[in-house]
């Protein structure tokens, strides 16, 4: 029986996103083999890494400049072993998990993971246990991912994997596989086509500033508008009264499990370019219109859509809904553009190709 060691941390939907997709993916490949998920950080440091985590987003949201600063400086530090001394709680919570549980493979799906590996272990030798880094980013990468040893680097896609090759890794280490979404990517229903355009609007947290979009949203013709709030019942009661006010009333949800459907049953989404949401619409095969991107790692996952012409970047609100206008002008031809284009690198199966590479090792 595989025992599999999963690293994440909630720094990011991205990193969380990943590890609940390859421990779902194995729980229904391999039903029988041990899958322990850990956050480190959460369970090493408690009450401090959430107020540490509550300011990490409120830098992201409210002042990107800092963190786009504070991304730069990761990136180029000299010696992450040394920088990350501070972190020893997290790195004898991780010796004394592997001391008890014994894994066969353990899969770090956020960055500090793998030096705390190097320093408890040393360089890769090959013997167990096997070491991988799932690298949750897209194109501009930070180096903290791979100046690390390990066996193999699970990439998203080929372009994140020329990046990584170019800075000096072996190709004989990488792996592309996709994103790991959830499994149940993998079952999606034939997307919609024709008119009415259903157009998911998802606003994520610390971005209350969008909903001075929905309003517009809300009249255009020959559309049906869905706005998610998550639990944000404070948004939720603002969006309600934008609808209440609105001739042209849409769908409100709050949190729920049912994102792959609710992708797979729009035309097209408007969020952030979060790793999560851009790897979890590409999966759905949904393009999106992309209007709020955090600086450093986000940067690249707005690439990856414009590069594959795969839907649009749009960072203000008359921006946005004129490239709306665009894509639905002449019986939507741009939008069925981008749906070819972003169905042409979807891979919602992807969690279950990893689950299977990292039993056969």
């Amino acid at each position: 029986m595989k025992k599999i060691l999963i690293l994440t941390a909630g720094f990011g939907e991205g990193h969380n996103s990943a590890a609940r997709g390859i421990r779902d993916a194995l729980a229904q490949i391999s039903p029988e083999a041990s899958v322990e998920c850990h956050d480190l950080f959460a369970e090493a440091f408690g009450p401090i890494n959430e107020l540490v985590r509550r300011m990490y987003l409120f830098t992201i949201n409210r002042a990107p400049h800092i963190w786009s600063d504070v991304y730069s400086w990761i990136d180029q530090y000299p010696d992450f072993h040394y920088g990350l001394r501070w972190f020893s709680l997290a790195r004898k919570r991780l010796a004394q998990i592997i001391e008890h549980d014994r894994p066969d493979i353990i899969v770090s799906v956020f960055m500090p993971y793998a030096h705390f590996l190097d320093e408890l272990y040393g360089p890769v030798n090959g013997s167990n246990p096997k070491r991988i880094v799932c690298i949750t980013d897209s194109i501009t990468i930070n180096s903290i991912w791979y100046r690390c040893s390990t066996d193999y680097f699970l990439l998203a896609n080929e372009q994140t994997a020329d990046v990584v090759a170019n800075a000096g890794v072996d190709r004989a280490l990488l792996r592309v596989f996709g994103f790991p979404v959830s499994p149940r990517f993998a079952e999606l229903p034939v997307r919609p086509s024709g008119p009415p355009r259903r157009i998911l609007q998802m606003i994520n947290a610390g971005q209350g500033l969008a909903v001075d979009l929905t309003p517009w949203l809300a009249r255009i013709p020959n559309t049906q508008l869905t706005v998610t709030v998550g639990r944000d019942e404070k948004l939720r009661r603002k969006v309600e009264s934008i609808r209440d006010a609105s001739a042209q009333k849409f769908t409100i949800i709050g949190w729920t499990t049912e994102l792959p459907q609710l992708l797979a049953s729009h035309h097209i989404l408007i969020s952030k370019a979060g790793g999560a949401t851009v790897q979890e619409t590409i999966a759905a095969a949904c393009p999106i219109i992309i209007n709020q991107i955090v600086p450093g790692q986000e940067e690249g996952n707005a690439q990856l859509i414009t590069q594959t012409n795969s839907g649009a970047v749009a960072l203000t609100n008359d921006g946005l809904i004129a490239t709306l206008t665009r894509a639905f002008a002449n019986d939507a031809s741009l939008l069925s553009e981008w749906s070819a284009n972003i169905a042409k690198i979807s891979r919602p199966a992807a969690s279950l190709a990893i689950a299977k590479f990292l039993l056969e090792l």
